[in-house]
């Protein structure tokens, strides 16, 4: 009876960090594809303007990326998007790790505006 209660307390334990862990990664898979969008189809946007949709994409998936963390340049034809910052992921009950995330977004942006699909019905 005990064992399986370890068992089970362990099972919980597990699920409990792989789905903290999920919460953490989930945020930045989404950002650096929309990042990689933004940046593939900049058109003509200025500099300027690429780096206030970066962080207007940090701000909408709540992650903790400033102005001062955030380098865009641009080398020969190829836009540079590199940026990092740190998630404190409780993977346990009373312990939180403060996990590393960094994005590094190198595209030569299509000389093709974006167009949206039209809704489908």
């Amino acid at each position: 009876m005990i064992r399986t209660l370890v068992k089970l307390a362990f099972a919980a334990l597990l699920a409990n960090a792989a789905w903290q862990a999920f919460n953490a990664y989930w945020p930045y898979f989404k950002f650096n594809d929309a990042v990689r969008v933004a940046v593939q189809y900049r058109g003509k946007q200025t500099d300027a303007e690429v780096r206030a949709r970066v962080l207007e994409l940090a701000q909408q998936f709540d992650l903790p990326i400033t102005d001062e963390n955030l380098d865009i340049r641009v080398e020969e034809q190829r836009t540079i998007v590199d940026t990092s910052y740190v998630q404190p992921v409780a993977l346990a009950p009373g312990y939180i790790y403060r996990w590393p995330f960094s994005v590094h977004v190198d595209i030569v942006p299509s000389s093709q505006p974006r167009y949206d699909l039209p809704d489908r019905q």
